[in-house]
């Protein structure tokens, strides 16, 4: 994990700001999804994006039972 020496302080309604820089670098807009994930200690922000969960493409997806599939995965199977 890499450090960026930002220290931000969680508002009372338990918001935090990412810095400009940050969304930048990370290509994150106003309105972008975010995921959230949790490992141990460690609270992990993640541009969200959908991909088919057999090859991870983002081209063509179509939602099969909850879960994002390409059509040329689809095909596949």
């Amino acid at each position: 994990m890499k450090a960026t020496g930002i220290v931000r302080k969680v508002d009372e309604l338990g918001r935090v700001v990412l810095p400009k820089e940050l969304r930048t670098v990370l290509d994150i807009e106003i309105k972008d999804p975010i995921e959230i994930y949790v490992d141990d200690e460690y609270i992990i922000l993640k541009k969200y994006n959908p991909s088919c969960i057999l090859c991870e493409s983002m081209k063509d997806l179509e939602n099969v039972n909850g879960k994002n599939i390409c059509k040329k995965c689809i095909e596949e199977l």
